[in-house]
């Protein structure tokens, strides 16, 4: 489990934007100065994208930060169901690059050793994994389904991929390519950002199970060693 979680709460979208995106903002900036490079992996959907857009309007060196999306839903790159699109409309003016896990590939598992192959060369450890977390206790795009197992089980040498949720989301009925537990734990720093009362009653439950939770994100923060800080919207 991560050494030490600590809970932010969030009266206010606006209180919420502005203490994710000013702790983001900070902890690009001490890569920055550490390695003179940041690499961060972003999540998609509706509840990070104003707090990405107030991080964008940071004073940065932006053309030294690399942003990936902890996981991709495999829809053309102009779709609104693209996660990379959205990072890529927010950061790309600012000069930052934005990589996108997308293939020609028609299976999702050759589209996710595509992605993989992708990441092989960037910088790794990630400098932040930014994560949210779905009703059903899943993190970025880590599911209950036949790829559950699969994702868990994978070495420290691959970083991203694909995998069927089961049953598919009803808002993206689509396959995906997701960062792996191994990647995502490996971070310098970790954050978890969720939005109100029902998210964070599975969450607590989640953690207070740890590996032998049903609820993917139970076993993946399990798996974390550096310390966690949890924003909370309340209802």
């Amino acid at each position: 489990m991560a050494e030490e979680i600590e809970w932010w709460e969030a009266e206010t979208v606006e209180e919420l934007v502005d203490a994710v995106a000013g702790d983001v903002a900070f902890i690009i900036e001490s890569a920055l100065d550490a390695r003179g490079q940041a690499l961060i992996a972003l999540p998609g959907g509706n509840t990070p994208k104003p707090i990405l857009e107030k991080l964008a309007q940071a004073p940065l060196r932006w053309k030294n930060v690399t942003n990936i999306p902890t996981d991709e839903r495999l829809v053309p790159l102009d779709s609104p169901l693209s996660n990379v699109a959205m990072l890529a409309k927010i950061f790309l003016p600012k000069g930052a690059r934005v990589l996108p896990y997308n293939s020609e590939a028609a299976d999702y598992k050759l589209a996710g050793s595509a992605a993989n192959a992708r990441l092989s060369d960037l910088h790794f450890p990630l400098d932040l994994v930014w994560l949210g977390m779905g009703a059903d206790g899943h993190t970025a795009s880590i599911f209950p389904g036949p790829d559950l197992e699969a994702a868990f089980a994978a070495g420290k040498d691959v970083r991203a991929i694909g995998v069927a949720p089961d049953p598919l989301p009803s808002e993206a009925p689509v396959n995906r390519v997701t960062l792996t537990p191994s990647a995502i734990a490996s971070a310098r720093t970790a954050m978890l950002v969720i939005n109100g009362g029902e998210k964070r009653r599975v969450l607590e439950q989640a953690i207070d199970e740890g590996a032998k939770s049903a609820f993917p994100v139970g076993r993946l923060l399990d798996k974390l060693t550096v310390p966690l800080d949890i924003h909370c919207l309340m209802d």
